[in-house]
């Protein structure tokens, strides 16, 4: 059902997004009186599962999930149509126009995706506002696993700063420390100022791993289910059962308890727990993973820390949609250029579908899926301004050369051109997609 209700968001998103990235290249077609033969959701090589014609144009639906595309007159584009390219060219032909006009047609869908974005980000903001944990809450300090441990973070540790600039909002720490190149975070550990360098090795690290830095919380245990499989519940565990203590050692913090249970991993512990105001030992065997199969909530903690809300009015929510609009392009430009650095092994942090849908969450949430929507759609304007030819950038590219030299390149040339960008996205396609798979494979 998760897998159901991920792929579900992403088709939905990237449909809306692929549209929209299209109709950006119609509107500017039709203005300028080119003629526009297919416009299509998904390719439809051999065959569509859904089309029909109005007037000169025919729209439909592909059966392949990789994109979609409007075929305009007299252009070299991915149908390779290369038999309407031997023919003279015709005043309602992309071919036959300014160069300026053919401009403005290829950064339509850009346009359109940026817009949209920022439009995106203003209604959520407008609707929902910005909630955020300030760092300053985080009042137990951080949890960290074993690559935050080789970097010099500690369970308990207290950020203070990030090359001693403050950082407010706690869930942007990480992404400061990688897109920031940081050479040193500030921590208070045991009422110290301690500070931890950040080497090349140690952004390769936080690129690769998930959650290094979490938020440490008190430890409260009240059982609200059992996972299938369970030693809690064949020792005579109940629901609403409330663990006290692990071979009687109590816990101040949620980490030290999986801490002693991961040291017990196939073997056999005394868990007290409270049931009905009575205390009571049982004999648990915990499995191979470290768990004891138990389903629980913390206690409402929650609560505990101050979060911070954001409200905005209709007026105010636009400027704020556009600067974070802005800041997220310019984050994604230094997250990219992160792939060309070798040390930082940021490549293999490159994922497909797999990942852009894991980025959904596992319920549907309207405020979630229209944020990541958001992001999606810059992604995708940034991607399709690349010059690689095949791409809108590759074009664009072509046609300021145009421009700047009043040389036109021959259609040979961009006929090759847009062969070598197709083998180009494919191979980062195949790529991409495989690092999701080698992914699951290890994970």
């Amino acid at each position: 059902m998760v897998v159901l209700v991920k792929a579900a968001q992403l088709i939905l998103s990237l449909s809306i997004l692929v549209v929209l990235h299209e109709f950006g290249h119609f509107v500017f077609a039709k203005l300028f009186k080119c003629r526009v033969e297919k416009f299509y959701l998904f390719f439809d090589p051999w065959f569509s599962l859904f089309k029909f014609k109005k007037g000169e144009t025919e729209y439909g639906v592909g059966w392949l999930p990789l994109g979609g595309y409007v075929k305009i007159s007299g252009m070299i584009d991915e149908s390779m149509d290369k038999e309407q390219m031997k023919q003279p060219p015709q005043p309602w032909e992309f071919r036959a126009k300014p160069a300026w006009q053919r401009l403005l047609i290829m950064i339509g869908g850009v346009l359109f995706n940026l817009i949209f974005a920022l439009f995106l980000y203003a209604m959520v903001l407008f609707t929902w506002g910005d909630q955020y944990l300030p760092t300053a809450s985080v009042k137990y300090g951080i949890v960290t696993n074993e690559a935050g441990r080789d970097i010099g973070f500690q369970n308990g540790d207290k950020i203070l700063n990030v090359d001693g600039k403050e950082v407010a909002d706690f869930s942007k720490i990480v992404p400061t420390i990688v897109l920031e190149k940081a050479s040193y975070v500030n921590v208070e550990r045991d009422g110290k100022d301690v500070k931890i360098p950040i080497t090349q090795e140690d952004i390769a690290r936080l690129l690769k791993t998930k959650n290094v830095l979490g938020i440490r919380i008190p430890f409260s245990l009240d059982v609200t289910g059992f996972q299938k499989n369970s030693p809690a519940r064949d020792a005579g565990m109940n629901i609403g059962d409330k663990v006290l203590a692990i071979n009687g050692q109590h816990f101040t913090f949620n980490d030290q308890f999986v801490k002693a249970l991961k040291g017990a991993k196939g073997k056999t512990v005394d868990v007290t727990i409270e049931r009905n105001g009575e205390t009571k030992t049982l004999p648990v065997a915990v499995g191979d993973d470290g768990m004891m199969g138990v389903q629980y909530n913390m206690g409402g903690l929650r609560n505990e820390f101050k979060f911070k809300t954001l409200t905005y009015g209709f007026w105010q929510s636009i400027p704020a949609g556009v600067t974070k609009g802005f800041n997220t392009v310019d984050n994604y430009l230094k997250q990219f250029k992160l792939l060309f650095q070798p040390e930082t092994k940021a490549y293999e942090s490159l994922g497909g579908f797999i990942a852009i849908g894991n980025i959904f969450p596992s319920i549907w949430d309207w405020q979630s899926f229209w944020n990541l929507t958001a992001f999606l759609s810059i992604i995708l304007a940034v991607m399709n301004i690349l010059p690689i030819p095949a791409l809108d950038g590759g074009h664009v590219l072509f046609l300021l050369y145009e421009i700047i030299s009043g040389r036109k390149p021959s259609d040979k040339f961009l006929e090759y051109a847009q062969i070598a960008g197709m083998v180009i996205l494919f191979a980062l396609l195949i790529f991409a997609n495989g690092n999701d798979i080698i992914k699951l494979f290890k994970g």
